[in-house]
C-alpha cells in the first residue's frame, strides 16, 4: 500500500534583487561596525560577500523536480534503503551563521526507488537555504514521500550550529538532533529501531529485515 498524505513543503523562491543590492548592503554594514569599507582588505569584500550569498542560497532557485529528472524506478525490493553521512552545510535564518552535520535518509520502497545520488542532492537543495533544522529535517521527508510514495521515510539530521557555539550560551561541543519519521517508521516500532540502530557505528552489518513484515504486524497490532 502506497504511502500518501505529504506533500513537499519547500518555501517559494525569494526575488532576489540584484548583486549590487547586496554588496550595498554589506558596505553599509561594515560602516555600522565602525570598519573603512574602501580601506584595501574591505573594499572586494562587500561583491565576495555577496557572491558567497548567493552560492550558500542557491537552492532557492533549484527545482525539486529536476533535481530528481524522473530517476524513479520500477524495482520489485520491499527492504529500507539508508543513505547515511550526508553532508551538509546551511544558514540559520536567525543569525545569518553557520549551521553543518550529517543528514541520514530512508525510505522503504513500494514498486519503485529513487537513484541514490538523489537523495544527496535533494539535501543540497533545502539545505542551501535560509534555514532551520527542524524545517530542514521535514522538507527532505516530506519530498522524498511526495516524488517516490514509499511505505515510509526516516530523516535525521544531526549539527553544530555556530550561533550556539559562537555567540549565546557558547557551547562549542554541543549538537542538534531532528528526526521525521513518516508511514512505517512511524507506525512500527521495530522499523524505527532497525533504522536507528543502524545509524549507530558500526551499525551497517546489522541484519536487515523485510519492512513489508513489519508493516503486516503493525496493521494487525
Amino acid at each position: 500500500m502506497a504511502f500518501s498524505g505529504i506533500e513537499a513543503t519547500a518555501p517559494a523562491a525569494p526575488t532576489h534583487g540584484a548583486d549590487d543590492g547586496i554588496a550595498e548592503a554589506v558596505r553599509v554594514l561594515l560602516s555600522g561596525l565602525g570598519e573603512d569599507p574602501a580601506r584595501e582588505g574591505l573594499v572586494k569584500t562587500p561583491d565576495r560577500v555577496a557572491k558567497a550569498l548567493r552560492f550558500l542560497t542557491s537552492g532557492y532557485d533549484r527545482d525539486v523536480d529536476s533535481v530528481v529528472n524522473d530517476a524513479l524506478f520500477t524495482v520489485d525490493y520491499s527492504e529500507m534503503v539508508i543513505v547515511k553521512d550526508i553532508d551538509f552545510y546551511s544558514l540559520c535564518e536567525h543569525h545569518l551563521l553557520p549551521f553543518f552535520g550529517r543528514c541520514h535518509v530512508a525510505y522503504v520502497p513500494d514498486g519503485k526507488v529513487i537513484g541514490l545520488s538523489k537523495l544527496p542532492r535533494l539535501v543540497e537543495v533545502f539545505s542551501r537555504r535560509l534555514q532551520v533544522q527542524e524545517r530542514l529535517t521535514s522538507q527532505i521527508a516530506e519530498t522524498i514521500a511526495a516524488k517516490a510514495s514509499p511505505l515510509g521515510v526516516a530523516v535525521v539530521v544531526e549539527a553544530t550550529h555556530l550561533c550556539m557555539a559562537m555567540r549565546g550560551v557558547e557551547k562549542q561541543n554541543s549538537r542538534a538532533l531532528t528526526s521525521a519519521m513518516h508511514g512505517v517508521f512511524r507506525t512500527d516500532a521495530r522499523t524505527r529501531m532497525e533504522f536507528l540502530n543502524l545509524l549507530r557505528p558500526g551499525g551497517g552489518g546489522a541484519v536487515r529485515r523485510d519492512v513489508t513484515e513489519h508493516a503486516t504486524d503493525a496493521e494487525h497490532s
